[in-house]
Parts: structure tokens; sequence; C-alpha cells
């Protein structure tokens, strides 16, 4: 019989750590989104990390902007970006504060709130993909760049914020390079998923967008 997830909320210095520590660390944590509708629950199965400035790969590659002000800190803050034109992602902030490191959180098990992440997910086959990839996430969890800046260790009056939930050995956490990504970044083995969990999503390595002639 499994151990029932731990409710204290990570503190600040649980974020204050290198990226490369904390992404790992992030699996089987619980994400709860607070709506007006109710509460919702995910726990986090897939994560990629960013390194910052010194990770080709990253938003802040080549440093701050409006866009990405919110991946330098301080640590424990929500970073979340639109992509495509079309969808969200939502990263947790982590490192020391002017680093713009950040672990995006690709995909989770909806374990509160799940009615309330159907209705926005309807194209959905089943609960176990709810969440399965950042742009199915964000959307059942109804992330937007209105939460970007968001203080995960603010108490519970937060939009956002993350529990113990239960831990994850070493041997149940798969490692490998980030999907999607390309150039210099692309070999880097930065994404970290729970082995055999049906939620996460399948890896795809990155292919360039043509332009429109």
């Amino acid at each position: 019989m499994s151990a029932r997830p731990d409710r204290t909320p990570l503190p600040r210095s649980f974020f204050d750590r290198p990226v490369l520590t904390v992404a790992p660390d992030l699996l089987g944590r619980i994400l709860v989104r607070r709506t007006e509708e109710g509460p919702i629950e995910l726990r986090i199965t897939e994560v990629e990390a960013y390194a910052g400035e010194s990770d080709p790969g990253s938003h802040a590659y080549r440093g701050r902007t409006a866009r990405n002000a919110s991946m330098f800190g301080p640590p424990g803050h929500a970073y979340v970006y639109f992509i495509y034109g079309m969808w969200f992602s939502l990263n947790l902030v982590c490192g020391p504060k002017d680093h713009a490191s950040g672990v995006l959180v690709r995909a989770g098990e909806i374990t509160v709130g799940a009615e309330l992440a159907r209705k926005r997910r309807l194209s959905a086959k089943n609960d176990m993909e709810l969440a399965k990839g950042p742009a199915r996430l964000a959307t059942a969890l109804a992330v937007d760049r209105s939460l970007d800046g968001t203080d995960l260790c603010a108490g519970p009056g937060s939009l956002l914020s993350l529990l113990t939930g239960a831990s994850v050995t070493s041997d149940q956490v798969g490692n490998g390079p980030r999907t999607g990504v390309g150039g210099a970044g692309a070999a880097h083995p930065y994404r970290y998923w729970i082995d055999g969990d049906p939620t996460v999503s399948p890896y795809r390595a990155h292919v360039p967008r043509r332009r429109s002639t």
C-alpha cells in the first residue's frame, strides 16, 4: 500500500537550488491550481530543466526581456509563456535570483478537480490525457499569462502552489533529451519523467518550422 501524499507546502528553499537538482525532485509533487470554480490538483510526472543564460535551449540564453523577466527570480515563482500563437506553458523558477533557471512542467495526473479539467480538455480521450504534454496541462489547469510571476510560496491564497506529495525513488526516474529542442541545446539530457506512468508525453525530436514564402 503506497503512502498517502504529504500535503505540506514546499518552502522557497526547495526552489532555491540548482535547476538540475530541482527538476527530478519535482516528480511526484502536487501542483495546486485554485480557480473560481474550485481547486485542481496535479501529480507531476514529467518535467524539463532549463539552465538560463548558459543553456542554448533556454528563453534566457540571450538575456533578460519583457517576456522572460520572471525567469530571473526570485525562486519559487511561476514563469508562463505563450508559444506558437496558441498555447501556454508553465515553468517553475528555481536557483538564485538573477540566474534565470526554471523547470517546465510537461505532464501530470489530475488527482483533484478532474471534472473541471475535462470541461477545458474536451478532446481528451480519457483522464490520463488531460495533462499529457505542457500545452494540454496548461489548458486543463486554466494557466495563462495572467499567472506569470505568481508566487508559489505565498500560502493557501496563492492561485498556484506546490505540495510535498509522494516521493519518487531514483530507479523510477527516466532521463533523456528534451522534447522539441533544437540547435546546440538539443542533446542536453534535461528531461525527467516517472517511468511507466501513462500520463507522460511521448518524446519528439525537434522539427524545424518552415517559413512561409
